[in-house]
């Protein structure tokens, strides 16, 4: 596991109950940072945290302004400060993979209203205390379809890449107060809920394992961990000189290895 020196820091991490949410605050408290696991599953979350020493568990909907103001102060409250906050939580659709003239309204508002409203209403209730100090690290967490788009996900698409403009957008209003603001894009990455999707035994998950991956040079998922460490290499202090950047983490995907066949 890549190491830094976090000693002293407080991290608060949206989505943390489980997945790419849960490995990245795991691997920052390993790092020395005094934890708060958020997420709508407040049970699951508290689970997640239980096992690490000093972390706590918040419930919020990152979508309720209300919410997110009352697990904001909650945290301060515990912690006294937010130097490190981690926007992680997102939806995506399931049952919706329409094309755009059926995609429905409510769906739409749902994925929006926590993908990208939910990212900028935690930044904005964070960033507050963050510029009154001049200091402090905000990574959200958008996606490589933010970048390149793909059929029958659009409200996703859109909200991930509006989470990639707010990054760059908040990068340089927050810059002269030294807020450093930088964004992850996972690919396919295996979790829990993905694991039957790319080694399922049927023929038929073998094939949409195949068909999913063919775009990704290397062949395979991420991994949850490697997500994190991504994370890890943004707020760590080495990385005092970085600000408004994307780091997709997509084993070459939006390098074009989906045209490697052409």
């Amino acid at each position: 596991m890549m190491k830094v020196d976090l000693t002293g820091k407080t991290a608060l991490v949206t989505g943390a109950a489980r997945g790419i949410g849960q490995a990245i605050a795991d691997t920052l408290a390993a790092n020395g940072t005094r934890v708060a696991y958020a997420d709508i599953d407040v049970a699951t979350a508290r689970d997640a945290a239980s096992r690490t020493p000093g972390a706590i568990a918040v419930a919020v909907d990152i979508s309720n302004e209300t919410q997110v103001n009352a697990a904001i102060a909650e945290v301060q409250q515990h912690f006294g400060q937010i130097d490190i906050l981690v926007n992680n939580a997102g939806v995506n659709t399931i049952k919706h993979r329409v094309n755009i003239d059926q995609f429905p309204l409510a769906e739409w508002e749902r994925i929006v209203d926590i993908d990208l409203k939910g990212t900028y209403l935690v930044s904005r209730a964070v960033s507050q205390s963050m510029v009154a100090r001049r200091s402090g690290r905000i990574v959200n967490i958008a996606s490589v379809l933010g970048i390149v788009p793909a059929r029958r996900q659009s409200a996703f698409i859109a909200a991930k890449g509006g989470v990639v403009q707010l990054t760059r957008a908040m990068a340089i209003e927050l810059a002269e107060f030294g807020v450093l603001v930088n964004c992850v894009a996972p690919g396919s990455t295996l979790t829990e809920g993905t694991k039957q999707l790319f080694y399922g035994e049927t023929a038929a998950e073998k094939g949409r394992a195949q068909r999913m991956l063919s775009h990704v040079p290397l062949g395979r998922p991420g991994t949850v961990e490697e997500m994190a460490h991504a994370v890890l290499f943004f707020v760590a202090p080495e990385s005092a000189y970085i600000t408004g950047q994307v780091l997709c983490v997509d084993g070459g995907w939006t390098a074009g290895g989906f045209l490697r066949d052409f």
